[in-house]
Parts: C-alpha cells; sequence; structure tokens
C-alpha cells in the first residue's frame, strides 16, 4: 500500500485518468471522503492523483492535466461552518488543516476550487460532491450572506454534481467513462444533478416535465423573492429525498434548469463492505510534519452503518445520506479491527463503534426493510410510528465480538446512542447494561437537545420525559454495577421556536439537575435543514404556521446565558430576562431560585 501520487514525479511520468482536488488536507482514511473516492476509482483501474488544497495557480497544476477529468470532493465540514461560527466570526483553528491553522480552506471552497479549474483547464470536465456540494444542489438559504442562493451547479460552473454517499453514483459514472462516454453528457446517473437548458434536456426528461412525469420545484427567483415559495421548494425536496419515492426535479434558475435525478440507491452490504476493505494508509500524507488534529479522534473507529430514520429537523442527514439504514456485516467491521490492531499506535482501545445514531442499525420496520420509508411519515421523533421495531441484537452481538479480540482493551460508544429508540425496546435494561458496563468510561453522550415540549416538536425531537426516563434508567443501572457514570447532554440554544420563556424553562431544569453545559451550540442554520427553513422563512413547513426565532445578537446571548445561568459574567442577563418575563420569584436565595438576590463575585 502507498499514499497516492501528489506531485508529478510520483505519477512516474503518466497521465493521471482523474485528478481528486480535496477541501481538506489529504487524509487517507475512511472517515475522509476524499480518500474514499480516490481509492473507489483506483480500484476501477483508475490512474488517480490527488491535490489536497490548493490555493495556487501552480498548485492546481501539479499533477498536470487528467485524461478524464477532475472530482471536486467537498471537506468533511462544509467549508462555511468550517472557518465561521455561528456568530460569523473566523475561526481560529482548522481541524482537517495540517497542525490545526486556519487559512488553507477558502470559503464555499468547491465553487473557488472548480472555477480554477474551469479556468486552468477549459477543456476538462469537473465532477463535484460531498456534503457542500450535496446540500447546495438547488437553491438554498445562505446564512452568511443572509440571502437565498442559486444552485452550485450554476455558482460553480460544474459539469456534473454528484450528492449524497456518492459511492454508488460516482460507480456508474466511472463505469461509463471506461465506456467511453463524456462526462458532460452524463445525464441519467440516479443521485447525481446537472444544468441544462429545457431544450437540451433528454428527450424522455422533456416529455414528463410536461405530461406531469417529474416534479418542478419553484424556481430560484421565484425562492429568492418569496418565502412561500422557498418552504414549497423544501417540502418537494423533503419528499422526494427517498430513493424509492423519489422522483425527478427541476428547478429553473434564469433561462435554464437545475435538474436533479432521484436518489441513488443505498449501497448493499457487500458494497458497503467493499469501500472500507480499499486499501487506506489510515494516516495523513507524509507531507504533513505537524500532523491533522482530525485525525486524531477518528483513526481507531469504526463506522457501522449509513443513514439515519431520525429525521432532526436540525440536521441535513436527511437530505444528504437519507433516511434509509445501509449496514456494514460484523465480519467486515472485526476485519478493520484488525487493521486498526496491526497500526503501530494503537493501543488497545477503539474509540468509537457507530453511524449518525449509534444504534440506528437496523431497518426501522419490515416494511422499510422491504420498500424504503413511508411517503410522509415519520419513523420515530416527537411521535414514533406504531410499526416502529427497535432491534439491538446484531449491534450488541458485534460489540462484544469486537470487545473479545485479543489486543482489544476497551470498545467505546462515543458517537452517542439515540436514547428514544433504546427506551422502545423491550430489553432496553439489559442492553443499557451492557453499555454500562463495557462501552463507556465515565460519561454518555445523548442529545435531548431542549426540555420544552413545543421546541421538541419542532425540532422532531422525543417529548421530554422519554429522556428523564432514560435517565433515570440510567442512573439506577449505574448504582448497580457498582459505577460512577454520568450523562452528557447536548442541548441546543436559539432553535427556531424557542422563545424566552422557553429558554428561562430549560434553565431551570438544568439548575434542578445541578448541571450547567460549559460549552453552549447555538442553532446553525446550514443548507438543506427544516430547521433552516424555519429560520430564514419564520415558517414552519409541516403547518404553515408562523415560528417565533431569536436571530438578533442580544436575543441569541439571552438563550446562551440562561442555559450558562450559574455564571457570574451572565448574572445581568439572566437577571433582565426573568424580569421582562414577570419571574422575578426565581431571583432570590431560596432554594427554588435561578440566580442569587445578588451577583456572584467572579472568580
Amino acid at each position: 500500500m502507498a499514499f497516492l501520487p501528489v506531485t508529478k514525479e510520483e505519477l512516474n511520468g503518466e497521465r493521471a485518468d482523474f485528478i481528486v482536488v480535496s477541501c481538506d488536507a489529504y487524509v487517507d482514511h475512511p472517515s475522509f471522503g476524499h480518500a474514499i473516492i480516490a481509492r473507489l476509482a483506483e480500484s476501477m483501474g483508475f490512474r488517480i492523483g490527488v491535490i489536497p488544497q490548493p490555493l495556487t495557480d501552480a498548485e492546481y497544476r501539479a499533477l498536470g492535466e487528467p485524461t478524464h477529468g477532475f472530482l471536486v470532493s467537498g471537506g468533511v465540514v462544509d467549508s462555511m461552518v468550517s472557518n465561521y461560527t455561528v456568530a460569523k466570526k473566523r475561526r481560529d483553528k482548522d481541524e482537517y488543516s495540517e497542525d490545526g491553522k486556519t487559512g488553507k480552506t477558502p470559503d464555499r471552497a468547491i465553487t473557488v476550487h472548480t472555477r480554477n479549474l474551469k479556468r486552468l483547464f477549459p477543456s476538462k470536465s469537473v465532477i463535484i460532491g460531498g456534503i457542500e456540494a450535496s446540500l447546495r444542489r438547488a437553491a438554498h438559504y445562505d446564512y452568511w450572506s443572509d440571502t437565498v442562493r442559486p444552485s452550485v451547479l450554476l455558482e460553480s460552473g460544474a459539469d456534473l454534481l454528484v450528492y449524497g454517499m456518492g459511492e454508488v453514483p460516482l460507480k456508474e459514472i466511472l463505469r461509463l467513462v471506461a465506456r467511453g462516454a463524456r462526462i458532460e453528457k452524463i445525464r441519467d446517473v440516479r443521485g447525481t444533478a446537472y444544468l441544462s437548458a429545457f431544450d437540451a434536456l433528454p428527450k424522455k426528461l422533456r416529455e414528463n416535465a410536461e405530461t406531469g412525469g417529474a416534479v418542478f420545484l419553484p424556481s430560484f427567483e421565484d425562492t429568492r423573492d418569496n418565502k412561500f415559495a422557498f418552504v414549497k421548494a423544501f417540502n418537494l425536496q423533503h419528499a422526494n429525498s427517498s430513493y424509492v419515492l423519489g422522483a425527478t426535479l427541476l428547478q429553473k434558475h434564469g433561462g435554464d434548469y437545475v435538474v436533479i435525478n432521484p436518489p441513488a440507491k443505498p449501497p448493499e452490504q457487500a458494497e458497503l463492505d467493499a469501500v472500507y476493505a480499499l486499501p487506506f494508509e489510515r494516516a495523513y500524507h507524509p507531507r504533513y510534519k505537524a500532523g491533522i488534529p482530525a485525525l486524531t479522534e477518528v483513526k481507531f473507529s469504526l463506522t457501522s452503518h449509513r443513514g439515519c430514520f431520525g429525521d432532526c429537523s436540525y440536521c441535513a442527514l436527511t437530505l444528504h445520506q437519507g433516511r434509509n439504514v445501509s449496514k456494514r456485516s460484523k465480519e467486515s467491521l472485526i476485519e478493520e479491527a484488525e487493521k486498526l490492531k496491526a497500526l503501530p499506535d494503537f493501543k488497545g482501545y477503539i474509540h468509537d463503534v457507530g453511524g449518525p445514531s449509534a444504534n440506528f442499525r437496523e431497518p426501522p420496520c419490515k416494511k422499510a426493510a422491504e420498500k424504503g420509508e413511508c411517503a410522509g411519515k415519520e419513523c420515530i421523533g416527537y411521535a414514533p410510528c406504531k410499526n416502529l421495531k427497535p432491534d439491538h441484537t446484531e449491534y450488541t452481538d458485534i460489540l462484544r465480538s469486537l470487545r473479545a479480540l485479543p489486543g482489544v482493551k476497551k470498545v467505546f460508544v462515543r458517537s452517542g446512542i439515540r436514547y428514544d429508540y433504546l427506551m422502545l425496546d423491550p430489553n432496553r435494561d439489559r442492553i443499557l447494561r451492557e453499555i454500562a458496563e463495557h462501552h463507556i468510561s465515565g460519561q454518555l453522550k445523548v442529545a435531548p437537545e431542549h426540555c420544552a415540549e413545543n421546541v421538541l416538536k419542532l425540532m422532531n425531537k422525543p417529548p421530554f420525559e422519554r429522556y428523564t426516563e432514560f435517565s433515570a434508567l440510567f442512573k439506577r443501572i449505574n448504582a448497580e454495577i457498582g459505577k460512577e457514570q454520568y450523562i452528557v447532554p447536548y442541548l441546543i440554544s436559539s432553535h427556531p421556536g424557542c422563545t424566552r420563556r422557553d429558554a428561562i424553562a430549560l434553565a431551570i431544569y438544568l439548575k434542578g439537575i445541578n448541571y450547567m453545559p460549559l460549552q453552549v451550540q447555538d442553532f446553525y442554520p446550514t443548507p438543506g435543514t427544516k430547521s433552516t427553513v424555519m429560520y430564514y422563512t419564520g415558517i414552519d413547513p409541516d403547518t404553515g404556521k408562523e415560528v417565533y426565532t431569536a436571530k438578533t445578537g442580544e436575543e441569541k446571548r439571552e438563550q446562551r446565558a440562561l442555559m450558562q445561568y450559574g455564571l457570574p459574567q451572565n448574572y445581568e442577563i439572566v437577571r433582565r430576562a426573568l424580569i421582562a418575563e414577570n419571574m422575578t420569584y426565581l431571583i432570590g436565595n431560596g432554594r427554588g431560585c435561578l440566580i442569587p438576590a445578588r451577583p456572584p463575585a467572579w472568580k
């Protein structure tokens, strides 16, 4: 095994068939999308080179001109999220660049890299993919400019966009290229999108569009100018995000159309196993003398599955990975664990085994396993489907098998579990006992996100009593096994629908359990989520009703301060909030008070 070429010298006089341009530093590990894309293309017989994080013309030309074209891979994190905090301030660290230093990832990196490649290599095709491209495939709200922007296809000039977890469509594209197809002429691969004049569309699609067989989204101009049109466009995308139910979508942008083919079928287990069996070096490229911080957490972790049927409103996974769960085999995971054991710096600890939600490994029900998820229905969330069949059998068996491997000291579950799914399993006591005994070390991460029921409904999270029931069970089980372990709850401030009074209710709950988060995550509006639609439009896409959202800096600071009610610097903000809501009975030295009568001394 060896890293793929990053210089002309390493190509040994040959020409690359495709060049992968990565928005992140080159890390040859299956947790990094550029590595999977590069190794997958290599496995299909193509000569692949990698250009990581180019900034100058010389860097873009580092490998010369490829035979077929460029594959521009978005980063593990969207470049705008990577570069800016939710307060729109420049971050001072980039986990996906050498030594954590910033400056290697341009804003809207997919667009910047594609435009530069088109300028320098005008005759070569560019395919874009990854989460940044995937979630911008249609007109979308851009939080950082506070505008609705057109499809990234229009902004970047890319020839083809691969959305979702791209292995399946990419394999089909590469097969067509191997048979002589031109990339700019590939128009019917599921899981792809492209820009076209209406008259240039394939005849079958033109006929379908004219007879109602395809779905027209409100145009870019309409979504930009009319918030109700924006909501309609989102709802149509969401309704067609299933590989079983999804139709071809068309959205007019000026005189052209963005065409979004139906989602690709998720990879079968054997296909997913094959991806993770590719010959990754499992390290960052030796050119990085100071290392890549992001590798530390994932280097000894295992991805057991893809997809999530949770459909949380603030999460982009529904539009990106989809609700269908694809899983790897137990044998594949054990084989990868053996590879981890062989690494010289492995200390006996597998840091995580999971996916978007660690215990969402099985389909939600028999129908979903056979035909995909139902249209217009939720599997789980605030009101779980009566047909949901929680099943942890295989997942717990995999955990047992991994921890039994010679040389493995501990197998952790750090990606967090869906506690509501676990609580619906008749075997929840036994499962949680096993996790508490063997797979955590002091803390278990879960995500209640809030305690106010109206906010939880908008988030599509379970009623808060599910969390309190889980918390009580966790506490009882740890007492029985003689361990002092704690739940670390993830919470979001300023989510659409969260009023000042809701934020106070959360503060009261936190005070009641004697917990105050050291860090608070403000809701971050990113493209492709239902919560972002609420933030931008002030409309609940499900009901059409108005939704309050904390948008000003003052409103957001207040909600953050309420979650961190005990910090001296937050005292006056919390006090003013309580006065504004006529809740001064929470100010004082009594047991039920949120803050003392006098401000605490600074430490």
